[in-house]
């Protein structure tokens, strides 16, 4: 769907074009990091913890040490000098007297051979002795709960975690408030609270975690990683070996996947690079794919309280939220997702009052990373299920109600987000409609108690996330560096990663787009820190929106200095002229007037002999929250409605997910092809989420690290879908586009567990909805979710 596109003849705006990188990758000509060996290199591997609380007694790896192959064997004694790494500085990459989790790195190994290495992990010996475990995140709150960091005597003042201890085991606390909440709810006509239970999953990358380190012969660092963030990396790694960030190089193979994963710094990387310090050689850390399971970040497991109200007439009058996150036993960014959770708790639709409070809370279970979606799949999982419960309360249709609620262009959230384009009513429009939802809705309904045992349910679901990127850092900017050479070949070096999300491509698309040239007349490079300019990472739906604007500032410089110096050639102004199909044109009829290779060689080889070579720096408009947490933190904001059709068998509890019809706010169309494959990629995600993903852990311990146990969606699952593109226009996009990276897994499951609810009566608040899940709720032997109790005031959550 197109509001009007706009686009010229010939442009390359909204055309499906083919992946840059997709021949390679289908032919398996591509070299991941795995396929990369280096001369001299070793190989590494990491004995882990088989505890999941205690302290470590002995270590001894003399039989380690002797084994014929074996060049380093390293433990913390080894690594005096080591600093904690994470998001709170919690995380010692090799564990001194203590493990805290199944997955805690004890030792490490650097071998002629990887199978070397992994035997002489069985050759080293680990005396423990085991200590109470805390594997729920409200035990965990409770006094006299065992502390996962226990202050430690003697350290240093103003310490971090990692070295000093703490006194409880609350690792981050998040307070947000606009209006007055208590007197919303006594002005309300209807008041529901629920709680939800939402889960662990994980990443499911197929290219498993790896990385490479050298130290060339000046004693510069090279990481061949696997890195969303590089430039970040080179600060971190920087700090923890106190070196110069100038030393230090990071290259990108090409990723198998990263969908957050890759965002925080890990300590299989650090250790490699130890190792390769000890060694003097490189060093080939890859992981196994049972450690990818044990040892990446999760998705944050949640427990939510949500209390909701509205008028009679519709209006929706406050929102009330607590969340309990379980922080595993140190901190990644899994912690900081209520900093996205509170933008939908807030913001999705028109909220008058709000307020939100959370705590992320250390056990010892697996710690949770960044994840697609960074705790939007939980916040709206929550939202929209309320959002069919009031409609029900009052009697009203859910889209009628969704539709008196969804914000218009131009509004302000009280959080102070500022809705410059906002297709959110078109969505709701546009996704009902396809789907005959209000129809069916009505008629599923009716049929909850005719007998049958197979029932039919629809769905309705919105989102709102960030479409521009988030001020989170300093700059949230990219650069680009363009040049074209004698041949009219462009060369575009960006800062911006490709991790599979096509990033290169659409930044292609956008320089021809501005310089009248084929896709084949263009070169990307991306991946390697010593020649691309800075980006802050990929994340937050950012890398079309500030990598795209970036290109095209650098590609419009280019196109100028052309113009200018073609105009006097031609007695015209540059305004007469534009480029377009690989020539100098006049802008009135499109007559070519000289072949744009000819005209840079003349220049090249001219008196002056000058090149075309731009650089530009794109940074957003958005600005940093204030310290509660207001501001306009995303340059754009996307929305979505998905509407979920499902079976439910109600003799088996098996439940199918039969079409998915999808309306995105994308601002602008500029890859069809791409952005069909990010919606439909996007869907089957959320749909794994919903309905058959679970990393199972019990008492700190991952039951199933593998794909035979972890149930992922394959082929002959994914739904029937129908998606339809509002296009906004959003004015500070690149050529009107909005990132819409993440939007698409974010509203599936609550899509579905509306449409459980139309096929059934029955209302579940917990996840995934497996059949013996769904089996119970039916037969009224699901166990409901705990409420969050009272959280600690700020002053002891410290």
């Amino acid at each position: 769907m197109s509001a009007g596109d706009g686009r010229a003849a010939g442009s390359l705006i909204g055309q499906r074009i083919v992946k840059l990188d997709a021949a390679e990758k289908a032919s398996g000509k591509t070299r991941y990091v795995h396929d990369i060996d280096l001369p001299g290199q070793l190989h590494a591997a990491i004995l882990r913890s088989t505890r999941v609380h205690a302290l470590i007694r002995r270590i001894d790896t003399a039989r380690a040490r002797a084994l014929p192959g074996v060049h380093a064997v390293l433990t913390a004694a080894d690594v005096p000098d080591q600093r904690p790494i994470g998001v709170a500085k919690d995380h010692l990459p090799l564990k001194r007297d203590r493990v805290r989790s199944l997955r805690d790195e004890i030792a490490a190994v650097a071998a002629e051979t990887e199978a070397i290495a992994r035997a002489a992990l069985a050759l080293i010996d680990v005396e423990y002795e085991d200590l109470p475990v805390v594997a729920d995140a409200e035990d965990a709150l409770a006094p006299g709960a065992p502390l996962v960091h226990p202050p430690l005597a003697g350290a240093p003042a103003g310490a971090p975690v990692g070295i000093a201890g703490k006194a409880d085991n609350v690792a981050m606390r998040f307070d947000y408030a606009h209006g007055d909440v208590a007197a919303a709810e006594a002005a309300s006509d209807a008041v529901v609270e629920d709680s939800f239970a939402l889960h662990y999953v994980t990443h499911c990358c197929l290219g498993v975690s790896g990385v490479i380190a050298e130290f060339d012969a000046r004693g510069n660092l090279v990481l061949h990683s696997n890195t969303q963030v590089p430039f970040l990396h080179k600060r971190e790694f920087a700090e923890i070996l106190n070196i110069d960030p100038a030393r230090i190089r990071i290259i990108q193979p090409p990723i198998g996947g990263g969908f957050g994963s890759k965002l925080d710094i890990y300590p299989f990387e650090v250790i490699c690079v130890w190792l390769a310090r000890a060694t003097g050689r490189p060093v080939k850390l890859v992981f196994t794919r049972e450690e990818e399971f044990l040892a990446s970040p999760t998705r944050q497991p949640v427990r939510l309280t949500l209390r909701s109200g509205c008028t009679r007439d519709g209006a929706l009058t406050f929102r009330s939220v607590r969340t309990i996150h379980d922080n595993g036993a140190y901190t990644s960014w899994g912690a900081t997702t209520p900093f996205v959770m509170m933008q939908t708790f807030s913001s999705l639709y028109r909220v008058p009052h709000c307020d939100y409070h959370t705590v992320a809370v250390y056990t010892h279970n697996p710690y949770a990373g960044s994840f697609r979606g960074y705790g939007n799949l939980q916040a709206t999982f929550a939202v929209e299920q309320q959002m069919d419960r009031l409609a029900a309360a009052i009697g009203m249709d859910p889209l009628e109600f969704r539709l008196k609620n969804a914000q218009a262009p131009g509004e302000v959230s009280g959080q102070g987000m500022v809705f410059r384009s906002c297709g959110f009513r078109d969505c709701l429009t546009i996704a009902a409609r396809r789907s005959d939802f209000q129809r069916r809705h009505r008629e599923h309904a009716a049929r909850q108690r005719d007998g049958s045992t197979v029932k039919r349910g629809i769905g309705l679901a919105s989102m709102l996330h960030v479409g521009g990127g988030a001020k989170i850092y300093p700059s949230d900017g990219c650069g680009t560096i363009l040049k074209l050479d004698d041949f009219g070949h462009v060369t575009l070096i960006t800062g911006a990663s490709e991790i599979g999300q096509g990033s290169e491509t659409v930044l292609a698309q956008l320089v021809c787009e501005e310089l009248g040239l084929p896709m084949s007349a263009v070169t990307v490079v991306n991946n390697d820190t010593d020649i691309t300019p800075w980006d802050v990472g990929v994340h937050a739906s950012r890398t079309t929106f500030i990598a795209g604007n970036s290109a095209i500032g650098a590609a419009r410089k280019a196109r100028d200095k052309i113009l200018a110096a073609a105009a006097p050639r031609f007695d015209c102004t540059p305004a007469e002229l534009a480029l377009a199909q690989g020539h100098v044109v006049r802008r009135a009829d499109g007559t070519r007037l000289v072949d744009l290779a000819r005209l840079l060689r003349s220049l090249h080889f001219g008196d002056r002999a000058e090149l075309v070579m731009t650089s530009f720096y794109y940074e957003p408009p958005s600005v940093h929250q204030d310290k509660g947490f207001k501001g306009d933190v995303s340059a754009a904001y996307a929305w979505a409605t998905q509407v979920a059709e499902v079976e439910v068998d109600t003799a088996t509890g098996v439940v199918r997910l039969l079409k998915v019809t999808g309306a995105h706010d994308v601002g602008r169309v500029l890859n069809r092809l791409g952005i069909e494959g990010q919606i439909e990629g996007g869907i089957v995600m959320g749909q794994g989420y919903a309905l058959t993903e679970n990393l199972v852990v019990e008492g700190g311990r991952v039951k199933n690290p593998n794909f035979r146990d972890y149930k992922l969606v394959t082929a002959p699952e994914i739904p029937e879908m129908d998606l339809s593109f509002v296009e906004t226009m959003d004015g500070e996009g690149p050529q009107g586009a909005k990132g819409v990276g993440e939007a698409p897994a974010i509203c599936v499951a609550a899509a579905v567990a509306n449409a459980i609810e139309n096929a059934t009566g029955v209302r579940i608040t917990s996840l995934p909805f497996t059949p013996e899940r769904v089996y119970r709720a039916l037969h009224g032997a699901l166990p409901p979710v705990r409420p969050v109790p009272p959280l600690p005031p700020a002053a002891a959550a410290s």
